[in-house]
């Protein structure tokens, strides 16, 4: 599928996968395959892994139409006393159970280049494809938890290099998903003797591809080869938010001559009344939030006090607590829709949502906040 082709299928609103469709803001989930979902906090009710508590989620948003349904792909927790996102669910077998079990919502797998050989990557998907009808697609990640790759036997890669290898990663991936018969590869990383795979995916020549390129070198990765970029906003002021999606959007039209989508991630806080959110919020992250768990994970990215003044790393250690790092959507229905709203503003395609309670969050949304989303024609 060229991105031509892609262009036009988004203009229309034409194809088997809805992230392709014409909704002015385009709605996913993130990480409801981890324990804790999004949310670093002891407060009760945060998302337990079963397959029962997932499926929930999964049938949920596909109920509400939610166009994608992202996966973390994790190998270690983060320690503390909840060990974040230790306990879960591997990427491409979730993906195919919830295939099985949806009929609208695109599911993605998210995949480690380090941890998997690109062949088997690329049958992977290619079979969740057909068990979704044409809804798969894949989320590659160069890999940055040390300790994860490491636990593989591999050596964790200078930065630009994790790069270098995705790159052969994919190339490997799409011969295998487009061509006809045996190949034949050999590059730096990967050496290919007469591959082969059939049935190829639905999608043709592949099924989309995302990646969370923030650096320069992962921003030109993702411009390139790329059909989704999914941004951390550095601010939460709606000017600086535009400039970084326009910046995304100039690259990939000005250096590749290709039109990508830009999607971000927001964790939802709803209340009766402003109040009441802000107040959970308070408890939920300040009184029962797991900072240890938060310290490892920023100490893990590499984000310390000798890079980050004081103030601010206490600041991003509360947003991540409070939901990865996400954007905000604080308050009443009617609050979380002008938030929606105001990311619409800021040019993303799309964006991923959480719930420090997952399933009564979301639960709550489709009953009262869903309808006043249709209602402000971001639907």
């Amino acid at each position: 599928m060229s991105t031509s082709t892609r262009a036009k299928q988004s203009a229309e609103g034409f194809s088997t996968n809805p992230l392709f469709n014409n909704r002015k803001l385009k709605l996913g989930t993130f990480s409801t395959n981890l324990g804790g979902g999004c949310a670093i906090s002891t407060v009760e009710g945060t998302l337990k892994v079963s397959w029962p508590n997932t499926l929930e989620l999964g049938q949920m948003a596909d109920d509400m139409e939610f166009e994608a349904l992202v996966p973390v792909g994790r190998w270690k927790g983060f320690g503390g006393e909840t060990n974040f996102n230790g306990p879960g669910f591997e990427c491409f077998s979730w993906a195919a159970g919830m295939a099985g079990a949806t009929k609208y919502s695109s599911v993605f797998a998210t995949s480690h280049v380090p941890t998997i050989h690109p062949c088997l990557a690329a049958k992977q998907a290619g079979t969740v494809d057909h068990i979704s009808n044409g809804r798969f697609a894949l989320n590659i990640v160069c890999g940055w938890h040390k300790s994860e790759i490491e636990m593989f036997g591999v050596p964790m890669l200078d930065h630009d290099v994790r790069y270098d290898m995705a790159e052969e990663w994919l190339d490997v991936v799409k011969l295998m998903w487009g061509a006809e018969g045996e190949f034949d590869y050999e590059g730096k990383f990967y050496k290919v003797d007469k591959g082969f795979m059939e049935p190829k995916p639905l999608q043709q020549p592949f099924p989309p591809i995302m990646n969370a390129g923030g650096s320069d070198r992962g921003r030109h990765f993702t411009a390139k080869n790329c059909d989704v970029a999914f941004v951390h906003f550095a601010s939460h002021e709606l000017e600086a938010c535009r400039a970084q999606v326009e910046r995304y959007h100039k690259l990939a039209r000005e250096e590749y001559n290709r039109e990508i989508q830009v999607w971000t991630f927001a964790y939802v806080v709803q209340g009766d009344t402003e109040k009441d959110a802000r107040d959970f919020y308070k408890h939920y992250v300040h009184e029962k939030g797991d900072w240890v768990a938060a310290t490892n994970l920023c100490n893990t990215m590499g984000i310390n006090s000798q890079a980050v003044p004081k103030e601010a790393l206490a600041m991003l250690k509360e947003h991540f607590i409070a939901g990865w790092g996400g954007y905000p959507l604080i308050g009443t229905a009617d609050q979380i829709v002008e938030g929606l709203q105001t990311l619409a503003k800021t040019g993303v395609n799309g964006t991923l949502l959480s719930w420090p309670r997952y399933a009564e969050g979301m639960h709550r949304f489709q009953a009262e906040t869903m309808p006043l989303v249709i209602q402000a024609g971001l639907r």
